[in-house]
């Protein structure tokens, strides 16, 4: 198999994991290397002088032993299989980067063999590209669950950021969907980055502190490579299992809180395979992943707290409202509010108002009062604030009654997601591709095709025990009747 076939294949195969966020990192260019890292720098994104930021997202390989009901490169799917040398994949990086496709890179991959040995292959890739290239650029690394602590030590020397997926909301839905990764499994190395990251932050601080004479005489030396400098991210399939958004938002702030991720990305379930244990609805639940998204946020940047956005009783995030605008018509009682006096944290429950706008208001009012026509030039989003904002006692949503029935009324709008982009006609077709004339890899094979032919030492049979479609069904309710958490 020629080399632009395996990436296609190998890209299109990728373009399921949504974990492509900022770099978080900064490493600048050296004489003799190639490439450098910005926080700034990420897929799909701008830095401010308006360049394009992209990462060549890949798999390794989209062999796999395992045979995850959800996944599209289970091993019991035919389809196109293919698979890169690390030789391979770090060339091809290299010379897209010379040619300024990209500017870093997001590798993931099926599990070859075993976890450990696919770890291998990642870590004999990204040596190649950081030792013998001189790679100083991005990257984004997935750490297989289920490998030795010491490959993952290695691979977070030479990543960026490392990230294990979650899979799914909570244990029981892991058991039933992917029986074969247990929970630990994905636990262990997610505590280990964890570890790993705030042990190489202290050392390097005291390092640097040297409180003692006698460490202030000995020079020590500094680890050469920092264990994933931009920290640690997941994934989860969110309506592929009955659990609700309160249990997700909750799962989420545990990881935050107890974990110290960066980020957690939701993947809105996609039916790719048929499955007596997967939704019989094709339906893509776009909106949901939206909405998680924007609670997601404001809790990391807002200051909320996930019993202040839902609760037990309404355990599902509003579809016609975002989260913020919710909570405010919840409690007009706290509205309007003076934007001349307001703390920063009023500033911050107002909708239309983010953490950005709420500063420029701070720093502005000092020196003159704030009105309409200021507020606007701030960058507030002034159609959405006016209904809960005073401007030197001037109130703003004049003719509208201040009722929740009222102003949900007036805010209330379908999500909008662009012009562009999955989210423009609800559909995912799939990742950017450098060759317009190649044949989409994730093209189904005809009933009558033979089985792809794989390596001997690849090939695996499913390890999932077989079971009439009744019986899953029935293992499906009781999962939806008695749901374990991760915590």
């Amino acid at each position: 198999m020629d080399l632009m076939t395996k990436l296609d294949i190998l890209a299109d195969a990728a373009k399921y994991d949504v974990a492509c966020t900022s770099s978080g990192s900064s490493r600048s260019s050296k004489a003799g290397k190639l490439g450098d890292v910005r926080f700034s720098g990420c897929c799909h994104s701008f830095t401010p002088d308006g360049r394009c930021i992209s990462l060549l997202k890949v798999l390794l390989t989209n062999v796999c032993v395992y045979d995850c009901a959800y996944c599209v490169n289970r091993c019991s799917n035919e389809v196109p299989r293919a698979a890169f040398s690390p030789e391979e994949l770090a060339d091809l990086t290299i010379q897209f980067y010379r040619r300024n496709y990209i500017e870093g890179l997001f590798l993931s991959s099926g599990v070859l063999k075993s976890p450990d040995y696919t770890t291998e292959l990642m870590i004999r890739t990204l040596s190649l590209l950081r030792h013998v290239h001189g790679f100083r650029g991005y990257i984004h690394a997935k750490a297989v669950p289920g490998s030795s602590p010491e490959l993952i030590d290695q691979l977070g020397r030479l990543a960026d950021r490392l990230s294990v997926n979650l899979e799914l909301p909570s244990q029981s839905s892991l058991a039933l969907l992917a029986p074969q990764k247990p929970g630990k499994s994905i636990l262990a190395p997610m505590r280990q980055i964890r570890d790993n990251i705030a042990e190489d932050a202290e050392t390097r601080a005291f390092v640097r502190r040297k409180p003692t004479v006698y460490q202030q005489q000995v020079s020590i030396a500094r680890k050469q490579e920092a264990f994933a400098p931009a920290g640690q991210s997941t994934q989860m399939i969110i309506g592929a299992t009955p659990e609700t958004d309160f249990q997700i938002l909750n799962l989420s702030a545990t990881l935050y809180t107890s974990y110290n991720l960066k980020r957690v990305f939701f993947s809105a379930y996609l039916p790719v395979n048929e499955d007596p244990r997967l939704p019989s609805t094709g339906a893509v639940q776009l909106n949901r992943e939206h909405r998680l998204y924007q609670a997601d946020w404001l809790m990391r940047f807002y200051r909320f707290e996930v019993g202040e956005l839902i609760d037990e009783a309404h355990p599902f995030l509003e579809t016609d409202v975002d989260p913020k605008a919710n909570w405010a018509l919840n409690h007009l009682d706290l509205f309007p509010i003076e934007v001349n006096t307001a703390s920063l944290e009023e500033l911050l429950r107002v909708p239309g108002i983010g953490p950005t706008g709420a500063r420029k208001i701070i720093r502005a009012r000092r020196t003159s009062t704030l009105r309409e026509d200021e507020l606007r030039k701030l960058g507030i989003a002034y159609k959405r604030a006016r209904y809960f904002i005073t401007c030197n006692g001037s109130y703003g949503g004049s003719g509208i009654d201040f009722s929740r029935e009222h102003l949900h009324s007036v805010l209330a709008a379908p999500i909008e997601g662009g012009r562009h982009g999955r989210r423009a006609d609800k559909t995912l077709p799939g990742q950017l591709k450098l060759f317009e004339d190649a044949e989409p890899a994730s093209k189904a094979l005809p009933p009558n095709a033979p089985p792809a032919q794989l390596p001997p030492a690849t090939a695996a049979p499913s390890q999932v025990p077989s079971a009439s479609s009744a019986a899953l069904a029935q293992q499906m309710q009781a999962s939806a009747r008695q749901i374990v958490p991760w915590f």
